[in-house]
């Protein structure tokens, strides 16, 4: 360590710059597999519950792209474009946190939240979904569960993959 506080291979911005983007990189990995993950656990729950596939990440999608989706599209394509590509893309957070030592079950929750939230906005944005709350708890209960499993074997595999050499121990304190 140096007297400021970083790791000595760390210290210049173009290295503390490659480390975040090889940390981002190795999440994006990650969150592919903690997507593979949850869609497991997806289709597992389906069969058991007789709950049908969603196609509101298809539909955000599209509106996204500047479509305006029916309630009655049903592309997979689309879906599964969504469902991985904010998947790869949440998963970047978790690896840079690991870098920075945001790591264990804190920032698995923590994850769970972002992921949750990201997609309630998008959803709620584009008007494809409705707010969570007016759901059945029964679909709050499977939409949670379903992210954090995401965001577990997201963080966990990213916690494998990125060492937290640019773990900080300045501002520890309010001063």
């Amino acid at each position: 360590m140096t007297s400021s506080g970083t790791s000595s291979g760390t210290s210049s911005g173009t290295s503390r710059g490659r480390t975040l983007a090889a940390a981002a990189l190795a999440g994006a990995g990650a969150g592919l597999v903690g997507v593979a993950a949850m869609t497991a656990l997806e289709k597992i729950e389906q069969a058991a519950l007789g709950r049908p596939s969603s196609y509101v990440p298809a539909r955000t999608l599209r509106a996204l792209t500047g479509g305006a989706p029916s309630d009655a599209e049903r592309p997979p394509a689309w879906n599964h474009a969504m469902h991985w590509g904010t998947g790869a893309l949440l998963g970047t957070l978790h690896g840079v946190w690991a870098a920075t030592g945001l790591r264990g079950p804190r920032a698995h929750l923590a994850h769970t939240a972002v992921r949750l939230a990201t997609d309630q906005t998008l959803e709620n944005a584009t008007g494809v979904g409705a707010p969570p709350h007016t759901w059945p708890w029964r679909e709050q209960a499977v939409d949670v569960a379903h992210k954090a499993v995401y965001s577990l074997v997201t963080g966990v595999v990213a916690e494998r993959l990125v060492a937290p050499d640019l773990e900080s121990h300045r501002g520890r304190v309010s001063h």
